[in-house]
C-alpha cells in the first residue's frame, strides 16, 4: 500500500469519481500540432480537399483532439504525476477550428497494489457532439516534495 498511498496524498481516486476541463480549439493549434508531429494531412490544410471529403471542411488532428485528456489526467483526476499507459480510443466525429472541447475521465477501477486507474474517457464538442470515446489505464507517480 505504500506505492499509493505516497502517489496518491489526497488519497486514491475512488470509482465512480469524475473530472473535466474544456478548451476552445483555435485555428493555429493545427500548425504547432503539425511542427511538433510532421502531420501535414490536407484534410487540416487545404480547404478545397477537406470540403471534398466526408468532412466537409477543414478537421483538426487526432492528436489535438485527444490532447485534452492529457491535461484532465495530469492535472485533475487521477491527478500531476500520472501518464497513459495504455489507451483504447475511437474517433467518433470531426473536431474543427474554432470548435470548444471538453474532455471528461471516470474512474472505473483503482488497484490496490499500484497506483494503476482505469478511466472511461470521452471528448464532447458544444453541440453535445462525442468525437472520441473510450478508456485509459494511467499510472500515477509519487512526485517530490517542495
Amino acid at each position: 500500500m505504500g506505492e499509493e498511498a505516497s502517489a496518491w496524498p489526497g488519497g486514491m481516486p475512488r470509482v465512480g469519481e469524475k473530472a473535466q476541463r474544456s478548451r476552445r480549439i483555435e485555428p493555429e493549434y493545427i500548425q504547432l500540432f503539425t511542427d511538433i508531429s510532421g502531420d501535414r494531412n490536407p484534410l487540416h490544410y487545404d480547404e478545397k480537399a477537406a470540403a471534398a471529403s466526408r468532412f466537409g471542411e477543414i478537421v483538426v488532428q487526432g492528436g489535438v483532439t485527444s490532447a485534452i485528456l492529457n491535461a484532465v489526467v495530469a492535472e485533475d483526476l487521477p491527478g500531476p504525476g500520472t501518464v497513459f499507459l495504455h489507451v483504447d480510443w475511437k474517433f467518433t466525429a470531426p473536431v474543427r477550428p474554432g470548435d470548444t472541447i471538453t474532455g471528461a475521465v471516470e474512474v472505473l477501477e483503482v488497484r490496490e497494489d499500484k497506483p494503476i486507474t482505469r478511466l472511461a474517457t470521452t471528448v464532447t464538442r458544444q453541440d453535445d457532439v462525442v468525437v472520441l470515446e473510450g478508456t485509459a489505464a494511467c499510472y500515477t507517480m509519487a512526485l517530490a516534495g517542495p
